[in-house]
């Protein structure tokens, strides 16, 4: 495992760490004992960050975690969590002094912890990185002990310019994978310059990226890659990055060619963003102990050559760009 530095904070953290919205929920069935296995899998592979949010499961997300740290007493691992996803109907006016420490006690009590390691706006209203006031919330937060450092998690590069104008921004949580590169040609240089951290989120978009799925996959009621697919229940980039499903499935299929030796698709295309200096982790989620050691091997994987990071620049050019570049 490789560690960097997250921005100009204190923590040094995994380049491959555990994203834990599939162990919470909507991603279909899932098994609190599997959880932990696969949570005690990332951890022994060297995993010392977890991404979470109060919202995923409801909470049941953060209480998986609060029980590995338990399990994994006198081991050093980092807590990320969101706020905000509770207010019913997204608006500005929903972030208040109230609602923020509210939500923050929420995740504290979760967590059983008495202070966050960091904590995230989750995907706010496009108003609120135009309002001082809701930061001014988060540096009292910090004040007061209960959270170290502060970031967002955001839709669209846009927001991660406006996010990071707010001084005390420490990282922006975006969309970054093999169908994803606008952040990469329109942000990374600024966040960059400001000394703040990138986490790459659904990196393997919703599982696209496995080259496991087929035209004839299917989801369980409850997996947003069923509900979710046009933005039903939240934006549409959230499922398979907002790619087509059926053009997907075709760029994976040359994506597959691409594969070093004795590698997984899940792999490359981890350790292809691991291949952008300005990330400073990956958060995939596991559902299982095997999908966690797949994963967290991306991390030893050689990097990649300039003629595999040029073919995969081509095939999203050519098939992904169109559908996702403009958009986010």
């Amino acid at each position: 495992m490789e560690y960097r530095q997250l921005g100009s904070t204190s923590l040094t953290v995994s380049t491959v760490s555990f994203g834990a919205w599939a162990i919470g929920g909507t991603w279909g069935p899932v098994d609190d004992a599997a959880s932990m296995a696969a949570l005690h899998a990332a951890v022994d592979a060297g995993v010392n960050f977890i991404d979470t949010a109060d919202v995923y499961g409801d909470g049941r997300s953060e209480r998986l975690v609060a029980r590995l740290r338990r399990e994994r007493a006198g081991e050093r691992i980092y807590v990320a969590t969101k706020a905000g996803r509770r207010l019913p109907t997204q608006t500005r006016e929903g972030y208040t002094r109230e609602n923020l420490n509210a939500w923050v006690d929420r995740s504290l009590q979760n967590l059983e912890t008495d202070k966050i390691d960091l904590l995230q706006l989750h995907c706010p209203h496009p108003a609120v990185y135009d309002s001082p006031e809701v930061f001014e919330i988060l540096d009292n937060l910090i004040r007061a002990g209960k959270i170290r450092y502060y970031g967002v998690s955001v839709e669209t590069v846009d927001e991660a310019f406006r996010a990071i104008r707010n001084p005390g921004v420490q990282s922006v949580q975006i969309i970054f994978n093999m169908f994803r590169l606008k952040p990469a040609d329109r942000f990374f240089a600024a966040a960059r310059e400001r000394k703040v951290g990138i986490l790459a989120r659904v990196p393997l978009a919703s599982g696209l990226l496995t080259g496991k799925l087929k035209a004839d996959s299917t989801f369980a009621d409850d997996d947003h890659r069923r509900f979710n697919r046009n933005g039903e229940r939240f934006d549409k980039g959230e499922t398979f990055s907002g790619v087509p499903y059926d053009v997907g499935l075709e760029a994976v299929e040359e994506l597959r060619k691409l594969l070093p030796a004795g590698a997984s698709l899940s792999q490359l295309a981890l350790r292809w963003i691991l291949m952008f200096p300005e990330v400073t982790c990956t958060i995939p989620g596991a559902k299982t102990a095997e999908q966690a050691r797949d994963n967290t091997a991306a991390a030893s994987l050689p990097p990649l050559s300039a003629a595999t990071m040029a073919a995969v620049k081509e095939i999203y050019d050519r098939r992904i760009r169109p559908h996702v570049q403009d958009s986010w």
